[in-house]
C-alpha cells in the first residue's frame, strides 16, 4: 500500500552541484514547479552551459561557491525551504581526478548544507550512491544491506565520501532533530551528460556516433540497472516531499550487462563499430541492482521510461550535440 506523499508548499530551493549532469534537471523540474531556485556550483565537474536555458527565467539564479568552503554559507541567504545536496564528483574520471575535493565535499560541504538547513528550518536531501554498496555480496541491493567496500581502494574517495556523508546526515537527524533524509541513486542517464565522464552509457554512445571502438572493460559480463533522468528526478522529489530519514534507493531494475548494452547501442546508433575489450577498472562492481521495494510500496514510485527508450533519446542528444547523425537517431 503506497503512502501518500503530500504535495511540498517549497518557495525556495537550494540545489547545491545545481549545474551538474542531475542538479540541471532538478533546478529545471523545480523552476516548473514554480519553486524558485539557487544553483550553488563551483564547476569543478558541472559546467553552467547546462542550466544556461535557465539563467533568463524568473526565480533562478546561479551562484558560483563550493559549498565545502568557508564562506559558501555567506553567499547563500536563502531562506530555504529544501536544500537537494547534489555537490559531487560523480564519475570516476572526475572523482579520481579530483580526490580531496571529492573528499572536501562529503565531509565540509555535508556539514555546511546542513547549517543551512538548520539555519532555515528546511527539509534536506542528500544524494548518495549505489557505490556505499561498494561490490556488493547482496543482489539485489536493500536499503538495510551495509556493503562491501575498499575503503583504500582507488574508488574510496567517492564511496567513502558518501557513506561519510549518510552518517554525517544521520547524526543530525538524531542529535539535533533535522529534518533530512537519504537517496541512494543507481546509474542515472540521459541528456547531459558529459561526453567523455568515464561512465558507460555516454562513452558507449559517443564512440557508437563516432565509429570507433566501443570500449567494454573486462568480458563485459559485469551489471548495471540504468534509470533515466526524468524517473530519477521524480524518485528525488517524492523523497524530499517526505520526513523520511531512512535511505532510500532510487533506480531502475532492468538489469544489463555491460557487454549487452554495448551491442545495443551499437545497433541503435546504426554504427559499425566493434567491440573492443580493455582492462577493467580495480574494484569495479560485479553486479549492481537495487531493491526499489521501499521507494515502491511505501511512496509510490518506480520508474516508468524503459531503458531502451531512454537510450534512444539519449542517443538522440547527443548526436544533436556533436553533429553526427546516428541510423537510429530519432526512432521510437
Amino acid at each position: 500500500m503506497s503512502l501518500a506523499v503530500p504535495a511540498p508548499d517549497w518557495r525556495r530551493a537550494l540545489v547545491t552541484g545545481g549545474a551538474g549532469f542531475l542538479g540541471s534537471h532538478l533546478c529545471e523540474r523545480l523552476l516548473d514547479s514554480d519553486v524558485e531556485v539557487d544553483c550553488a556550483d563551483n564547476l569543478l565537474s558541472g559546467s553552467r552551459d547546462n542550466v544556461a536555458h535557465l539563467e533568463e527565467r524568473p526565480g533562478f539564479r546561479f551562484v558560483e561557491c563550493d559549498v565545502a568552503d568557508p564562506g559558501a554559507v555567506g553567499k547563500l541567504p536563502g531562506p530555504y525551504d529544501v536544500i537537494l545536496h547534489f555537490a559531487c564528483p560523480a564519475s570516476p574520471a572526475d572523482y579520481l581526478a579530483h580526490p580531496l575535493q571529492t573528499l572536501d565535499v562529503g565531509s565540509t560541504g555535508t556539514r555546511n548544507a546542513l547549517g543551512l538547513a538548520a539555519r532555515d528550518g528546511a527539509r534536506l536531501l542528500l544524494a548518495s550512491t549505489s557505490e556505499v554498496y561498494g561490490d556488493p555480496l547482496v543482489h539485489p541491493q536493500r536499503e538495510d544491506y551495509w556493503g562491501n567496500v575498499n575503503p583504500v581502494g582507488p574508488r574510496s574517495v567517492y564511496d567513502e565520501s558518501k557513506r561519510f556523508a549518510e552518517a554525517l546526515v544521520t547524526a543530525h537527524v538524531r542529535t539535533h532533530g533535522t529534518d533530512a533524509g537519504i537517496v541512494r541513486l543507481f546509474n542515472t542517464y540521459g541528456p547531459r551528460m558529459r561526453a567523455h565522464d568515464g561512465r558507460v552509457v555516454p562513452s558507449f554512445i559517443c564512440q557508437a556516433l563516432a565509429g570507433d571502438p566501443v570500449t567494454v572493460a573486462g568480458d563485459g559480463s559485469q551489471t548495471r540497472s540504468l534509470c533515466y533522468v526524468d524517473d530519477t528526478v521524480e524518485g528525488v522529489l517524492t523523497v524530499a516531499a517526505t520526513r523520511s530519514v531512512r535511505p532510500v534507493n532510487i533506480g531502475g531494475t532492468d538489469e544489463v550487462s555491460v557487454l549487452d548494452l554495448a551491442r545495443q547501442i551499437i545497433e541503435l546508433t546504426g554504427s559499425r563499430s566493434r567491440i573492443c575489450h580493455v582492462e577493467r577498472p580495480e574494484d569495479d562492481p560485479e553486479r549492481r541492482r537495487p531493491d526499489t521495494t521501499l521507494a515502491h510500496e511505501l511512496l509510490g514510485w518506480e520508474p516508468r521510461v524503459p531503458w531502451a527508450e531512454g537510450i534512444k533519446r539519449t542517443i538522440d542528444h547527443f548526436a544533436s550535440r556533436t553533429g553526427v547523425p546516428s541510423a537510429g537517431a530519432g526512432r521510437r
